[in-house]
């Protein structure tokens, strides 16, 4: 086809509310109801053909109820990861060439397919594997994504249409967004679907294919989010998806000659670990790895003594307890002065404590379990050095209980030492560290809050002072990569709010932007020229005339 396109403009997608009697609640419940019945087997997605991994078996339940198994999954080995690979490989040439335009129109159906048929199967998904509430689970794993597929078509074509220009006479420059040579390795987090779906789709609509690990805690979306792609039209062998803990995949990937990056969300520690152990090989790939990851973050939200009580207390019970703080963008650290603390504090640890909590299927519940027993013991951990310090004070809070499933009560600590690692270590988790301070002493706050931990993801100033506002803005500047004003640190849109932060949090790609996609893309220059010359003797070298 000769034709030079524009894809359809993206809006960002509507969120449903589910309020009783709503039809995306009754949808919600049939939905919940069928995948509670029928525990599943979830397989590898190797070249187009499910298979069962080679290694241990790994049960899969529900968060909020432990005994409730959704499924199970076998790991993935050696052996299967370098299937994998093969297939990866093999599929290369012939994604490589198809046209751009195919290769969004896989996307944008997926897109359609997940804001119809298949929203209310992946929000049901999302509830019972992550335990999210209805609500967080709408604006994750439906709006989230919806507008990642069809932003991220949005941005390639502004890519690919950005061409050099052609300032000599009788030549044509132009610029090919070549993808990458080998395959990438996504590497995907529990807490959010959409991330879940944007990490192997983005290099793959840049052309790339792909290795993709999601967290064994998230697979019953993930395969849900593979199903999706593959009714969408996603060919044999481009995503290629390994359930299981990714020892044995890095093990290959990370050692072949092919791999030509690593797209990841999830721990400092392992991305760390990761960007190590590509170092250490960095003599036998063919090209330079591209890595883009997010990571952790300790983000904060300061208040100026102007703030409005009300719009603090709201940024802090939402930033901090929303999907029981397991965001990377979660609020758990705050700063507020003494005379607005003394007007809002009481008000605000009475609603914590009145936080309705338990099992997501229960809709008038605000928040559900932490992830795993893992996630439940460190953040019992946390809470359990307070009578231990005398600088700390339990406020609000404390309460654990993994009887039944992975609770932790949203928990408030005050400290007086705001070098605590309260203050500087992340949790992930529903525990926010407030220090209390003088009025006096807000610009010493501002210098000293502004690097004690090692992130920089996201931030918020609170503040009816523009003045401020403005200094806050300024001296926070490389305190986080997502800066809010007046608002909560968390919720960021695509399209919007590219996310993403620097220091450890990350390489600050900023997923849901351009950026990102071109980190997926090696530029070839192109230069035609109509008339070459035929003498290879510049004018200059002409004998002077008598």
């Amino acid at each position: 086809m000769d034709a030079i396109t524009t894809p359809p403009a993206p809006t960002n997608e509507p969120n449903l509310t589910y309020a009783p009697g709503s039809p995306e609640r009754a949808a919600l419940r049939v939905e919940l109801d069928r995948l509670e019945r029928r525990p599943q087997s979830f397989k590898a997605h190797i070249n187009g053909r499910r298979r069962n991994g080679g290694g241990a078996e790994i049960k899969v339940v529900q968060p909020h109820d432990h005994q409730h198994v959704l499924g199970t999954l076998r790991n993935s080995t050696v052996k299967d990861a370098e299937a994998a690979v093969k297939a990866a490989t093999a599929a290369a040439p012939a994604w490589q060439r198809m046209p751009f335009d195919e290769r969004a129109a896989i996307i944008l159906k997926a897109a359609d397919l997940l804001a119809g048929p298949w929203r209310q199967r992946l929000n049901a998904a999302t509830m019972l594997g992550q335990s999210k509430t209805a609500f967080q689970a709408e604006i994750d794993a439906a709006c989230e994504l919806i507008d990642f597929w069809r932003f991220n078509v949005h941005f390639a074509r502004q890519i690919l249409a950005e061409q050099p220009i052609a300032n000599s006479a009788g030549v044509w420059n132009r610029t090919d967004h070549r993808p990458l040579e080998g395959f990438v390795y996504a590497i995907t987090p529990f807490n959010f679907t959409a991330i879940a779906g944007n990490l192997p789709t983005a290099p793959a609509l840049m052309g790339n294919t792909v290795i993709w690990k999601p967290s064994p805690t998230q697979q019953l979306a993930a395969s849900m989010t593979m199903e999706l792609l593959e009714e969408a039209g996603m060919p044999p062998g481009v995503i290629n998806m390994l359930p299981g803990d990714g020892l044995d995949v890095s093990k290959v990937a990370l050692a072949h000659p092919d791999l030509a990056g690593v797209h990841f969300t999830g721990s400092t520690p392992t991305f760390q670990h990761l960007w190590r152990t590509i170092g250490e090989n960095i003599s036998g790939y063919r090209s330079y790895p591209r890595i883009v990851g997010e990571t952790g973050g300790k983000d904060f939200v300061l208040a100026h003594p102007s703030a409005d009580p009300d719009v603090l207390r709201v940024a802090m019970l939402r930033g901090a307890f929303e999907f029981q703080g397991q965001k990377c963008s979660a609020a758990s650290r705050a700063y507020v002065p003494r005379s607005l603390w003394d007007k809002m504090g009481e008000d605000f640890l009475h609603e914590v404590e009145n936080i309705t909590m338990g099992d997501v299927t229960d809709f008038t519940n605000f928040m559900g379990a932490v992830i795993d027993e893992r996630s439940f013991a460190k953040n019992k951990s946390a809470i359990a050095r307070v009578p231990r310090n005398r600088h700390l004070t339990l406020l609000a809070g404390g309460q654990t209980d993994d009887s039944v499933g992975y609770f932790v009560r949203p928990t408030v600590i005050a400290s007086t030492d705001p070098t605590d690692q309260m203050f500087t270590t992340e949790y992930f988790g529903p525990v926010l560290a407030v220090h209390v301070f003088e009025d006096r002493n807000y610009d010493k706050i501002l210098t000293q809050m502004e690097g004690i931990a090692p992130y920089a993801l996201t931030g918020a100033i609170i503040s009816q002072d523009r003045q401020a506002i403005t200094d806050a803005v300024d001296d926070l500047r490389f305190a986080a990569g997502n800066f809010y004003i007046n608002d909560k640190p968390t919720g960021a849109v695509v399209g919007q709010q590219p996310f993403g932060g620097g220091r450890a949090s990350g390489t600050n790609d900023k997923a849901g932007a351009a950026s990102n996609l071109l980190r997926w893309t090696s530029p070839r220059s192109i230069k035609e020229t109509f008339v070459p010359p035929t003498d290879y003797r510049y004018p200059y070298m002409a004998p002077d005339a008598d």
